[in-house]
C-alpha cells in the first residue's frame, strides 16, 4: 500500500500539524517501505476534540446499529485481507503464512464476535429495586504495539466502539501501515465522522500526549510493562481509568505423565510462532528431573526444524535484535548452555536471530525472569510438583501459561495454582471469546469476550 501522508480525524485524512516523518523499514531486508506523518500534541488535541464531538451521538446510537457497523467492518477486513497480509509481512517481517492466517485471520474473527456481542450483550439489568446501565466509558486514547498490530488494534477498537466509546488510535511506529488500512476500512462503512480517529506517531511525544489528554476517558494500552507503569501512573493522576496489557514469562508446565514429545514441540513451536514477539509465548518450559535429558534432546530438534527467513521471520527492527542478542549472551555468561541457535547472525542482511534453546537455566537467571521478546526458550528442571509451580509462579510476571499432563483433571488441578490470566491445557486451543489478560506485573483488565466489551463500560443505578 502506498502510505497516507496525514492523519484520519474527524472522518477524513488531513495533513499532520508538523512535517517530521516516520521512516517505514521491512525488517527482511532494511530496506526503506515508506514514510509516515510524525504526529504531535497538536494532532493528538484535534483527535480527542473531534472523539468528544461525535460522543454524544455515537454513545445513543442504538447497540443493533453499533453491531451492524461492526459487521461491515468485519466484512470489509475480510475484503481487504489479502493486502493487510502482505502489508504485516512488509512493515513487521512475518512470514507471509502466518501474516494471513493469524495476525489476519484472528483480527477479522474478533471483530465478528464483538459485532455478534454488541447485538446480544444486555446494557442494563435489574438488581432488586434498581435498574442498572451500562453506559460506554467515553473517548478511548488507545496506544498498540507493533508484534501484532491488527489484532490489538481490533482488541481495542472492536469493543471500544460496541460499547458506545470513540476513539483515537495511537498505532506503533514500526508498523504503522497497518492501521492506516485500518482505518481506510472504517472510513469504508461510514462511521460517523470523529468515532474513530488516527494519529501516527511516536510514543513517547504522541502516546504520552494522549495518555495525558484531559479530554481522554480510558486509555488502553499494550506494551511493555515499563512504559504501562507510567502510563498507569500518569492516569493515576488524573482518575482516569486504564486498560494495560503488558509483559509476560509464560511457564510451560511438562508434568511427568504428559506426552513429552508433543509437549516439548509444541511448546517450542508455541516460542517461534512470530519470531518470539508474543507476549504471552511460553518462554520457560519446565521438565521434571528425570525426563530433562530426553526433554533438552527434543528441544533442540524441534528448534532445527525452524528454517530461518522462512518459518522463522526477522526481529522487528535494529533495537530488538540488539536487545535479543543481548539477553542470549547474558544467558552464557550466567551459565546457561545453548543447545541450539545462538547470538550470532544467521543471515547477512536482516534483523534475524536463530531459534534458540538454552538448557541447564536455572529460576533465578536473567533469561528466566526478564521478556526476551525473541525466539528463545529456557528449559529448567525440577525437582517435584510443589517445586515446579513455585519455579512458574516465581517472577513479576503472570500472563499466560501452559500444562500437560496424562490426565486432564491433574493438569487443571496444577493451572488452578498457576497465578497467571490464561492456561492452556494439554495444548489449548484459541479462543476470541475467553478473557485475556495477566495477573501481577503483566497488566490490568482484560482483552476478548464479554470481558473485553465491559473494560469500556460504566455502571449507573437507578433506585426506584
Amino acid at each position: 500500500m502506498k502510505a497516507h501522508d496525514g492523519m484520519y480525524i474527524d472522518g477524513e485524512w488531513r495533513a499532520a500539524a508538523g512535517r517530521d516523518t516516520i521512516a517505514v523499514l521491512n525488517p527482511v531486508d532494511e530496506q526503506l517501505i515508506d514514510h509516515v506523518p510524525a504526529g504531535t500534541a497538536e494532532d493528538v488535541d484535534a483527535a480527542v476534540r473531534a472523539a468528544r464531538a461525535a460522543l454524544p451521538a455515537w454513545a445513543a446510537t442504538p447497540p443493533a446499529e453499533r453491531a451492524a457497523k461492526l459487521a461491515a467492518l468485519r466484512d470489509g477486513l475480510l475484503a481487504r485481507k489479502d493486502e493487510i497480509a502482505a502489508t504485516i509481512s512488509a512493515e513487521l517481517g512475518a512470514p507471509l503464512p502466518f501474516a494471513q492466517a493469524v495476525q489476519t485471520g484472528l483480527p477479522i474473527a474478533v471483530a465478528g464476535s464483538y459485532a455478534d456481542l454488541a447485538a446480544s450483550y444486555a446494557f442494563e439489568e435489574k438488581i432488586g429495586n434498581s435498574t442498572v446501565h451500562l453506559e460506554p466509558v467515553g473517548v478511548v486514547g488507545a496506544i498498540t504495539p507493533w508484534n501484532y498490530p491488527l489484532h490489538q488494534i481490533v482488541n481495542k477498537v472492536a469493543p471500544a466502539l460496541a460499547a458506545g466509546c470513540t476513539v483515537v488510535l495511537k498505532p506503533a511506529e514500526d508498523t504503522p501501515l497497518t492501521a492506516q488500512l485500518f482505518a481506510e476500512a472504517v472510513h469504508d462503512i461510514g462511521l460517523p465522522a470523529g468515532v474513530f480517529n488516527l494519529v501516527t506517531g511516536l510514543g513517547p511525544v504522541a502516546g504520552q500526549a494522549l495518555a495525558e489528554h484531559d479530554g481522554v476517558d480510558l486509555v488502553s494500552f499494550t506494551g511493555s510493562t515499563a512504559v504501562g507503569r507510567q502510563i498507569g501512573a500518569t492516569a493515576g493522576a488524573a482518575v482516569k481509568r486504564v486498560a494495560l496489557e503488558l509483559g509476560g514469562k509464560s511457564a510451560n508446565v511438562i508434568l511427568p505423565s504428559a506426552d513429552l514429545a508433543k509437549a516439548v514441540n509444541v511448546g517450542v513451536a508455541n516460542v517461534m510462532g512470530n519470531s518470539g514477539q508474543t507476549c504471552s509465548a511460553w518462554t520457560r518450559m519446565l521438565v521434571h528431573a528425570d525426563q530433562y535429558d530426553e526433554a533438552v534432546e527434543l528441544a533442540s530438534a524441534a528448534a532445527a526444524k525452524y528454517t530461518v527467513g522462512d518459518r522463522v521471520g526477522p526481529l522487528v527492527n535494529a533495537k530488538q535484535l540488539t536487545r535479543v542478542r543481548g539477553y542470549i549472551d547474558k544467558g552464557v555468561e550466567e551459565g546457561a548452555r545453548i543447545v541450539a541457535g545462538g547470538s550470532e547472525a544467521p543471515l547477512e542482511r536482516g534483523y534475524y536471530v536463530a531459534p534458540t534453546v538454552f538448557a541447564d537455566v536455572t529460576p533465578e537467571m536473567t533469561i528466566a525472569q526478564e521478556e526476551i521478546f525473541g525466539p528463545v526458550v529456557s528449559l529448567i528442571r525440577y525437582e517435584d510438583e510443589d517445586d515446579a509451580l513455585r519455579i512458574a509462579n516465581g517472577t513479576v510476571y503472570g500472563l499466560a501459561g501452559a500444562v500437560w499432563a496424562g490426565d486432564e483433571a491433574e493438569a487443571v488441578a496444577f493451572a488452578r495454582r498457576m497465578d497467571t490470566g490464561q492456561v492452556d491445557i494439554n495444548g489449548g486451543r484459541f479462543n476470541p471469546l475467553a478473557p485475556f489478560g495477566g495477573y501481577k506485573q503483566s497488566g490490568v483488565g482484560r482483552e476478548l469476550g464479554v470481558h473485553g466489551l465491559t473494560e469500556y463500560l460504566q455502571t449507573k443505578s437507578l433506585q426506584f
